[in-house]
């Protein structure tokens, strides 16, 4: 049965949907923000893995063209090519901000999918994309200590920007991003031109802030959706 939950979050709806596409996943959500579109699926292994010293999780994220309209220059080769540094990047930063909440001593192979069905050109699709990994994984079943949200912070005229868009950026002497659980920072991400310690630090408790109402949707789906084993 599909489940929705939305809410409005800095400007712009943010929704969730499950239970409609991949159902044959461990999870599957389809976040909506603005109307850039992207899809995690969360799948683990009931067996251990065998021969391993580590937590076997993958963390994925995919940049389709036709997300963004786009048909390949190419005569002849049409299929999608490989990754992009953006793709992978932002992979990384999803990575890095789930792993720490997983049980390190599992040995079950876990893979976390995220992929670009829509972009607009204007909302940037890694925060909507840690946020469908988060709430794909806190449905899942698996042994997560989640759920999780984030949020991109910019500065523009010494004014916080939250989740600004692609022009705003452009515009912005700070891009921090900034996740974590309801009560802590997990992972931070930030460039910026001449930024103070002050500033940064102020920064980092307003992202922490606003992301509080991506997490409570999460939390709203979560119980919404029948537990999993």
């Amino acid at each position: 049965m599909e489940k929705i939950v939305s809410t409005d979050w800095l400007g712009r709806q943010l929704t969730i949907k499950t239970g409609k596409l991949a159902l044959q996943a461990d999870a599957a959500v389809l976040v909506q923000y603005g109307e850039t579109v992207v899809m995690a699926t969360v799948v683990q292994n009931k067996s251990l893995r065998e021969g391993v010293d580590f937590f076997p999780l993958m963390v994925e994220f995919q940049e389709k063209l036709y997300a963004a309209g786009i048909i390949k220059g190419s005569r002849w080769i049409k299929r999608e090519g490989r990754p992009t540094d953006d793709s992978v990047l932002t992979g990384r930063m999803i990575d890095r901000t789930i792993r720490p909440l997983f049980n390190q001593d599992d040995r079950r192979d876990i893979q976390v999918i995220i992929t670009a069905l829509s972009v607009d050109q204007e909302n940037d699709h890694d925060i909507p994309s840690l946020i469908a990994a988060s709430a794909a994984l806190a449905i899942s079943g698996a042994d997560w200590r989640g759920p999780i949200g984030g949020v991109r912070v910019g500065m523009i005229e010494n004014e916080f920007v939250f989740n600004p868009t692609y022009l705003e950026q452009a515009k912005s002497s700070l891009d921090l991003i900034v996740a974590g659980t309801k009560s802590k920072t997990i992972m931070i991400e930030a460039a910026g031109n001449e930024i103070s310690e002050e500033i940064m630090l102020k920064a980092i408790i307003a992202g922490q802030e606003q992301m509080q109402p991506a997490i409570d949707l999460i939390e709203k789906l979560k119980k919404e959706v029948p537990a999993k084993e």
